[in-house]
């Protein structure tokens, strides 16, 4: 439970925000220490000692001794720390598998996630505390989150000579750390989890129903997830009881992720079910939380003190934080598990320290952002 006192408060805010505006203030120092982090790391794994982490000095060495990957690449590897070679990929056992939602084609893939990764994940919620904190709307911890994340149990997978859970990253994180967060998610992930892992309408509809019936009474002063989620939730409010989110409830801000277009595409839509509520954009992706919206500007802000972020730009591999304003990249993150991980991503430089993602990297992808940006009348402006 959190402090009601406005002092201790303020001293827990400002501990858990204070590295990410340390690390924006001065990317490249904070870049450099994660590197380092990381080299530490790799050269615990049988695939970073290939790779001769242990002797890597400068980004220069980073560079040349590891290549940049996809998930194609990192395949044979996956399946490998699958088949029991947990240390090829890993310092610490999984506490268990993430899928991905197959939204940018194909089959999921299979992300393990260690204790470390997990925690990283907590980096979520500084979209919501930095609202905290610029607002002194500390009453919202008085109320709780409308949970409408994924399962985090859906199958069974076999690791080695053993079967483990997997599920969503929102429904793991969920399900181990929202003990750990100012803010009680309801329902519970337990109980999503018991409704099962199916993805078809009747499966969600459930959900829904279940958010529904366990909130209803109660004080929801913020929802978090997947936007495009939300939105499938106000609809069905409205389908199945003849209300609206905010005729329930009165939210204070919205955490959302997943899609380009939150505050632009969505807001129509999410300010017609849920009231004028503030709109956070969280960016990350089942490989981890990469960063989330600082304040009323239109875009994310990097979390430079957790990953080590370059981008493939048409002028070659630079840091996320050099990118010019208007640039466009292909992202490259490393992470606790994968190192240069393209992760598929394009990014769009704003003023610093703001970035876009407006879409997978694909040839038409600007071309659509251009077209949402002037269907919204938004026109690249943050």
């Amino acid at each position: 439970m959190i402090s009601t006192d406005p002092q201790q408060m303020l001293a827990m805010l400002h501990a858990q925000i204070q590295p990410w505006h340390d690390a924006v203030a001065d990317p490249a120092k904070a870049q450099e220490a994660v590197l380092r982090r990381y080299l530490q790391i790799y050269a615990g794994t049988g695939y970073g000692q290939q790779c001769g982490a242990a002797q890597v000095k400068t980004l220069e060495d980073y560079r040349r001794a590891f290549p940049v990957m996809t998930y194609e690449d990192y395949k044979p590897l996956i399946d490998r720390v699958m088949a029991g070679e947990g240390t090829l990929l890993l310092t610490e056992p999984t506490i268990g598998w993430a899928i991905t939602r197959g939204t940018t084609g194909g089959d999921s893939k299979f992300i393990p996630m260690t204790p470390t990764d997990l925690q990283m994940r907590v980096s979520a919620g500084r979209a919501m505390l930095n609202y905290v904190l610029a607002t002194k709307r500390f009453d919202l911890f008085q109320g709780v989150n409308l949970n409408l994340n994924f399962p985090s149990v859906v199958g069974k997978v076999k690791v080695g000579d053993r079967e483990v859970e997997y599920g969503y990253s929102s429904g793991i994180y969920t399900k181990f750390v929202s003990a750990k967060t100012p803010i009680r998610s309801v329902p519970s992930q337990e109980e999503i989890d018991a409704l099962g892992g199916g993805k078809t309408v009747k499966d969600w509809e459930a959900r829904f129903e279940l958010a529904y019936q366990k909130c209803k009474d109660l004080n929801v002063t913020l929802v978090g997830g997947v936007a495009p989620t939300a939105v499938r939730f106000g609809r069905y409010l409205k389908k199945a009881h003849g209300v609206y989110p905010k005729d329930i409830w009165k939210m204070q801000i919205a955490t959302l992720g997943s899609v380009p277009g939150i505050n632009t595409r969505y807001e129509p839509a999410l300010t017609g079910l849920y009231g004028r509520i503030a709109i956070r954009e969280i960016y990350g992706a089942t490989e981890g939380m990469f960063g989330q919206q600082r304040d009323e500007k239109r875009a994310w802000v990097p979390n430079y003190d957790l990953f080590f972020f370059e981008v493939q730009t048409r002028s070659g591999v630079k840091m996320l934080h050099q990118m010019r304003p208007g640039e466009m990249g292909s992202l490259v993150v490393s992470t606790p598990i994968l190192a240069r991980y393209k992760i598929g991503d394009l990014i769009l430089a704003m003023k610093p320290p703001y970035f876009r993602c407006i879409g997978r990297d694909e040839w038409h992808t600007p071309l659509r952002y251009a077209w949402d940006e002037f269907m919204t009348f938004n026109l690249g402006r943050l």
